[in-house]
């Protein structure tokens, strides 16, 4: 994550994960949600804050789960169905829970129609906000496998030439498994933020920048200004990846519609077929590396290809290339030492969430 939206080091409060678990499960137990639930839950934003993908952390998203319950938008103990299935194929209906619950268990039906198949896919419909699609990918990374994951829903992003918001942020994940590397893990929305950045460069004070959002007619913005107009609106006029035609906002555009069609259109999820505002649905696959080949030569194969882009010639003024994957590994690794670093908003909120529900506040 650029460092624009990072807790500056001066104000930040540094929690150790194992209490921030803790007390994030006993919230989602508090909104009705069942203990085993609640830990898978608490097990997906974990991932998010401990490996510095903030936007989908704590910070931003328990506080909207918390009130998506409170305000019977979520169900906190829904029926997990299958509405379709195939040797290779399941059309899964999350009974109006969230996806933080209802996407692991949908990959673990991929993964294991994948051992079976050599490939597992599945789309989900009827299920909320699913935190940060990696975690989902790296499931089947674990399993030897290459694992996809994709949202969509709401509107967010402008369409190329468009004046009006039409597309989520519509996130892709991938992640395929290595030996001694890091694992390669792709993680990012199809506009050129995710939304919930805009959150973050709110709460820090911090200014838009060039390219990242659309004026009121729907130019893009390629002057940047203050994050605040547009944190509090749900249509955020936010830009594709590319910002502009000439950059390639196309492509962006492009690549969200093929979200909308692989998580909505696949699972008939209502609201895809008109893009209505409230549609949201999922997409996971799983594919065996076994069924190609020998799981170990990939994996070794991985580290050579990972490798030598990790020691690619830097350019002038930074000491080493990246990979998708590898500063959210040394992330993890950091703030598994010093804890997670909290904007002091984010401790206050906890302080009085945890008071309402009566739940011990011992996070500092």
């Amino acid at each position: 994550m650029l460092e624009h939206f990072k807790v500056p080091n001066d104000i930040a409060v540094k929690v150790p994960i194992d209490r921030l678990r803790a007390v994030t499960e006993a919230v989602f137990m508090k909104c009705g949600v069942p203990q085993r639930e609640a830990e898978l839950a608490a097990d997906v934003l974990m991932f998010a804050d401990q490996h510095g993908i903030d936007t989908h952390g704590v910070s931003n998203m328990l506080r909207s789960y918390v009130n998506m319950y409170n305000t019977g938008v979520m169900n906190p103990d829904p029926t997990f169905s299958i509405v379709k299935e195939t040797a290779s194929t399941a059309l899964i209906d999350g009974g109006g829970g969230l996806g933080l619950m209802t996407a692991p268990k949908a990959m673990e039906i991929a993964i294991e129609k994948a051992r079976e198949s050599g490939s597992g896919i599945v789309s989900i419909r009827n299920s909320g906000h699913l935190g940060a699609a990696g975690y989902h990918a790296m499931m089947a990374a674990k399993a030897d496998m290459v694992g996809w994951c994709m949202t969509a829903g709401g509107k967010s992003m402008i369409p190329t030439f468009g004046a009006e918001p039409q597309l989520g942020t519509n996130p892709i994940a991938f992640a395929a498994p290595s030996d001694k590397e890091p694992t390669f893990m792709f993680d990012a929305a199809m506009t050129s933020i995710a939304g919930n950045k805009i959150g973050l460069a709110n709460r820090l004070g911090k200014p838009l920048g060039a390219g990242w959002v659309a004026n009121e007619d729907g130019t893009p913005n390629m002057d940047g200004g203050a994050a605040s107009s547009f944190a509090a609106n749900s249509l955020r006029n936010q830009l594709p990846v590319g910002s502009t035609r000439e950059l390639g906002s196309h492509k962006g555009y492009g690549l969200g519609v093929m979200v909308d069609i692989l998580c909505g259109q696949l699972s008939f999820a209502p609201g895809f077929s008109d893009l209505a505002l409230k549609r949201r649905a999922h997409f996971v696959a799983a594919y065996s590396v076994d069924a190609f080949g020998d799981a170990a030569e990939f994996k070794s194969n991985m580290d050579g290809m990972l490798k030598g882009l990790r020691e690619t010639k830097p350019m002038p003024g930074h000491d080493q290339v990246w990979y998708a994957g590898l500063p959210e590994h040394y992330e993890g690794i950091k703030r598994g030492e010093q804890g997670v670093p909290l904007h002091p908003e984010v401790v206050d909120w906890f302080r009085s969430i945890t008071a309402e529900f009566e739940i011990p506040f011992d996070l500092v």
